[in-house]
């Protein structure tokens, strides 16, 4: 993969991450309408949230695409190597 197309794949990566992170925030905020984003980093401070299906679901999205993405630079990394 040459570094125009890496740069690409790493820009989609970026969008896609950040469009969950605004989705997860709004899920969040229809439950507890006053959360910041530093609040999701510790969701399991508010009960409403730990249990709550959706909320749950969208983070483990979220978190997938930051896996990807970690396994994506390791990757490349390697391939460098």
């Amino acid at each position: 993969m040459n570094e125009k197309e890496w740069n690409s794949l790493e820009n989609l990566m970026d969008e896609l991450i950040e469009g969950q992170q605004t989705l997860l925030l709004k899920c969040a905020r229809r439950v507890i309408p006053h959360l910041t984003d530093e609040d999701l980093l510790q969701p399991n401070d508010f009960p409403e949230l730990e249990n709550h299906s959706v909320f749950r679901y969208e983070e483990g999205v979220l978190s997938g695409l930051q896996s990807m993405r970690m396994a994506l630079r390791a990757w490349q990394k390697n391939s460098l190597s």
